[in-house]
């Protein structure tokens, strides 16, 4: 098992930008995905990226262009850096892992867009 503590949640203003991180309580080998998702008041929880080892990246489309999804093995962090921030990315931001054992959740960070 592996426990996931996500920080760097907060408010902006529209056009701002924020760096989320999820430290993993081990190692992750970097072949196992880690991700992002996020989910807005009354709205189902959404794929924002993902990535495997250092460079295979996915975004969802509304991201592509303003977000990157990074990760530091030595530190056992992956990172979401969010630019150009806009109202509609307002959400409880979500960490992730696929493990062979399961896929396990942080318990989410609150970013909130508005001026």
């Amino acid at each position: 098992q592996v426990q996931l503590v996500e920080s760097g949640g907060d408010l902006v203003q529209p056009g701002g930008s924020l760096r989320l991180s999820c430290t993993a309580s081990r190692s992750i080998p970097s072949f196992n995905p880690m991700g992002w998702y996020r989910q807005a008041p009354g709205k189902q929880r959404e794929f924002v990226a993902r990535i495997i080892g250092e460079t295979a990246t996915t975004y969802v489309e509304s991201v592509k262009g303003r977000f990157t999804i990074s990760r530091d093995n030595a530190k056992n962090t992956v990172y979401l850096q969010m630019n150009t921030l806009k109202p509609e990315d307002t959400a409880v931001y979500y960490c992730n892992v696929i493990l062979s054992s399961g896929t396990y959740w942080g318990q989410g960070t609150q970013v909130t867009v508005s001026s």
